[in-house]
């Protein structure tokens, strides 16, 4: 190795044999024989811990393991079992019908001092074999029973008779304290749709934005495609929905994720925002130190299976395969094809600050570091004074470069610098140590919003791995944020994670009244280690190109961020109505008052009812929502006409909605289609036309799905904000809203600035008018729009709900900061 190399790495070495040193501890001398090594104490009692560490961690997995695969029995049922046919072998009867006494003749003869212990073996054998047979017809009973979706397609607030009856039945079935992946064996595999249907809905779905030419092209391809193809793509569909878990989830992941070619960065991640309104302590490495301390805890509980499974009405359970990849995973590029690696531990996390990346250990000898300690880690790193080495700070900007680019760039980065790409791919996850503020402020509140937005969707296009599962955003003025790459997993998931992150670090672990974690520091920890990258000189000319591109791909990001305050999910809950529908039907009326026409509209909904599903998507651009918004733009229809045609529009998306959860979507169906005739060789111009489609508006709702871990009415405040993602087509919008608590809405909204047809502030001007058109159709709700129309339009803080939330600093007597 040449000295400069040396001299380079050598402070790195040189903690990781001090880590070393301290792990084992032991030295060695040996006498002129060569023979013998002394130990001192200390090492045997931390080799023993270690090990018994270890063996617990293991003993633990495979308990829990165990106890997932018997789900709803319990090992306690089978010592029930065990006892009572003992007991009934003692009173003389026999269970088994004479089955024990051939298990008895099977077992060795070991004299007849121990008749009795053949006795009991064979007692044992036929209780774990009444036992197992129970627990497998237990299985299938669930199955069957949550293959059933009749309550999904009941009115609201109505519940009929078999639902009732079925709710019951799963209650007996679903055995007490689930955990995480209790019920993964006994989900219902997602079933393939009839392709007639399918091809139906598709042609009803698209009328709507098609010219009558357009639609009977389109109608003629769609026969032709009956007529000649249908049966046999379909026929290996169902061969595949027998075969594998789910028919069509694995190519989805494949398809549209993992061999995709574009940039990550605004195509494919998204981002969480923290409290809107309140940031719990202005120091950035206390706030670090909680969220990541917040975040370990939550894959300890992971890790143990003790987050509770997600249940629909309380009962019916979701699939929760895509809790397993949270944590130490990343997207490795490759030329044609990206994987995901995941690794079964990680013991620490990456940090990048000020263009230099560190290493920074997340647990002790004993357990994970203390909330106190980690942010002592991070304060020493934002105290460093040394400077980045050349092209270190835009390193980064390779993830956000096209996959075929950075896969080939690797290629050599893992040969001169495999340590320190290891030392960022195997890290738990990665935290980004912003030398910016960001969030909400005073002075423009409306402008700050929505670059808080866009640092957490693009930040600086050279300051976040992209490739990582999530990367823990940390800004100067203690305001977090998340982005998550999305092929591991659906938002759900990050944003079931991030609640917990948001109130466990907040409300649990909280802060001292001088804005420090708990606790104490550990001054005994090694410092960070920060990594030494040996770039070679082909690489500086992929790192500056990749740059180009990422600031070009950044700058071009238009977000618009905006909370509704005027009325939220208690009116709509009031008129009797769904909220999410109620939101796509106003966006339908937003986006024609926009643009002019009608667009193809994605929605997406989950298909986790079914093992290992993911989504479906809702075409919300109805023929019943497009007459509803021709009648609120022809002045010659009343208000109960328009009414009218909501309340329809509002009833078909929600069948829509229901069908898609229920695996009776349609373009999920069509996709897999799609890749069966590509597998096969076989032209399609219907499947090649449908592959095709543009989605101008892409839509998405961001559940709540923990109100129990915030205190909504003494603390109204300290709730998510949401999140957002980038536009799916070069002259369209991507829309996100979160219902905040009961009285508010946040959008975001997001387009291309290079579009001369889209326009993010204008769309959300549009909103705003939309929800509050409709809610003036109803008698309860006209009171908003003269309210609004009162305090002046021109008043755009106030539009966008930032005033009404000033004045409520008073109700939070938490350690918090207003903006």
């Amino acid at each position: 190795m040449r000295a400069a190399k040396w001299w380079r790495i050598w402070p790195g070495l040189q903690r990781d044999m001090a880590e070393a040193h301290q792990a084992v501890g032991f030295r060695t001398s040996l006498t002129s024989d060569g023979a013998e090594v002394e130990l001192s104490a200390p090492v045997l009692q931390e080799i023993y811990l270690s090990g018994l560490r270890s063996w617990k961690r293991h003993l633990s997995r495979f308990w829990n393991d165990f106890l997932t695969g018997v789900f709803p029995a319990s090992p306690l049922s089978w010592l029930f079992l065990f006892s009572a046919i003992q007991l009934a072998w003692f009173l003389q009867l026999d269970p088994s019908l004479g089955l024990m006494e051939k298990i008895k003749e099977l077992l060795p003869d070991w004299g007849g001092q121990h008749h009795g212990l053949r006795g009991v073996l064979a007692a044992a054998l036929f209780a774990s074999c009444l036992w197992g047979t129970l627990i497998f017809t237990l299985h299938v009973a669930l199955r069957l029973l949550l293959s059933y979706h009749g309550w999904l397609l009941e009115p609201h607030g109505a519940m009929s008779s078999p639902t009732k009856t079925w709710l019951a039945l799963v209650r007996i079935f679903s055995g007490r304290h689930p955990m995480l992946f209790s019920y993964q064996r006994s989900l219902p595999r997602q079933p393939v749709p009839s392709v007639q249907d399918t091809v139906r809905k598709y042609l009803e779905s698209v009328r709507p934005v098609l010219s009558d030419e357009d639609f009977d092209w389109t109608a003629v391809l769609a026969q032709e495609f009956l007529r000649l193809q249908a049966s046999l793509l379909q026929w290996y569909l169902r061969l595949k929905s027998w075969w594998a878990s789910n028919y069509v989830s694995d190519w989805w992941e494949e398809f549209v994720y993992l061999r995709s070619r574009n940039p990550l960065m605004v195509n494919s991640n998204y981002y969480m925002m923290d409290f809107l309104y309140v940031t719990p302590t202005p120091l950035q490495a206390a706030r670090a130190g909680n969220a990541v301390h917040a975040l370990l805890l939550y894959r300890h509980r992971l890790n143990r299976q003790e987050i509770p499974p997600t249940l629909l009405m309380g009962m019916r359970p979701l699939c929760s395969a895509q809790y397993e990849k949270i944590f130490n995973t990343t997207r490795i590029p490759g030329v044609q094809k990206d994987y995901i690696r995941h690794l079964h531990d990680s013991q620490h996390v990456a940090v990048f600050h000020r263009g230099r990346f560190f290493r920074v250990g997340t647990h002790s000898r004993n357990s994970l570091l203390s909330p106190r300690a980690l942010e002592q880690q991070f304060q020493r790193i934002l105290d460093d004074p040394s400077p980045a080495c050349p092209h270190e700070e835009h390193l980064a900007a390779l993830t956000a470069a096209p996959r075929g680019t950075w896969a080939q760039v690797r290629r050599s980065l893992k040969t001169q610098a495999a340590e320190a790409l290891e030392a960022v791919e195997g890290a738990a996850f990665f935290v980004s140590l912003d030398a910016e503020p960001a969030g909400l402020t005073r002075e423009d509140p409306a402008a700050s919003l929505d670059a808080y937005a866009h640092a957490l969707l693009a930040g600086r296009g050279h300051d976040r791995w992209f490739d990582k599962s999530f990367t823990l955003i940390v800004f100067s003025n203690g305001k977090l944020g998340l982005s998550v790459e999305h092929s591991w997993a659906d938002c759900p998931i990050s944003g079931h994670m991030w609640e917990f992150t948001l109130a466990t670090e907040c409300f649990q672990l909280g802060y001292s009244t001088d804005g420090h974690c708990k606790g104490h520091p550990d001054p005994t920890l090694p410092r960070p280690q920060r990594l030494q990258w040996d770039l070679p000189d082909q690489i500086h000319s992929s790192i500056s190109l990749a740059l180009r591109g990422a600031k070009i791909l950044s700058e071009n990001v238009d977000c618009h961020v905006f909370p509704f305050s005027l009325f939220g999910k208690s009116f709509i809950r009031r008129c009797h109505l769904s909220s999410d529908s109620f939101i796509q039907i106003a966006l339908q009326l937003a986006h024609f008052r926009d643009r002019g026409q009608f667009c193809l509209t994605y929605e997406s909904a989950m298909t986790r009812l079914f093992l290992e599903g993911r989504t479906e998507t809702v075409r919300s651009c109805t023929r019943e929502a497009c007459n509803f918004v021709r009648a609120m733009e022809d002045k010659e229809k009343t208000d109960p006409q328009c009414l009218a045609l909501f309340r329809v529009a509002v009833d078909k998306h929600q069948a829509l909605l229901k069908a898609a959860m229920s695996g009776q979507g349609v373009d999920r169906h069509l996709f897999a289609l799609y890749v069966v005739s590509r597998f096969l060789h076989l032209q399609s111009p219907f499947l090649t036309q449908v592959h095709s489609e543009q989605w101008q508006l892409s839509t998405s709702q961001i559940p709540v799905q923990q109100m129990h871990l915030f205190d909504v009415h003494n603390y109204p405040d300290y709730v998510s904000s949401g999140g957002g993602f980038g536009p799916a087509d070069d002259h369209g919008y991507g829309v996100s809203y979160i219902f905040m608590g009961d009285d508010m809405i946040t959008f975001h909204i997001s387009s291309k600035k290079s579009s001369t047809k889209t326009d993010s502030h204008r769309l959300g001007q549009h909103i705003e008018d939309a929800l509050l058109d409709v809610a003036s159709l109803f008698q309860a709700g006209q009171h908003f729009k003269r309210r609004f129309r009162g305090s002046g339009k021109e008043d755009s803080r106030h539009r966008c709900g930032f005033l009404s939330r000033q004045t409520g600093a008073s109700k939070t007597s938490m350690t918090s900061t207003y903006f």
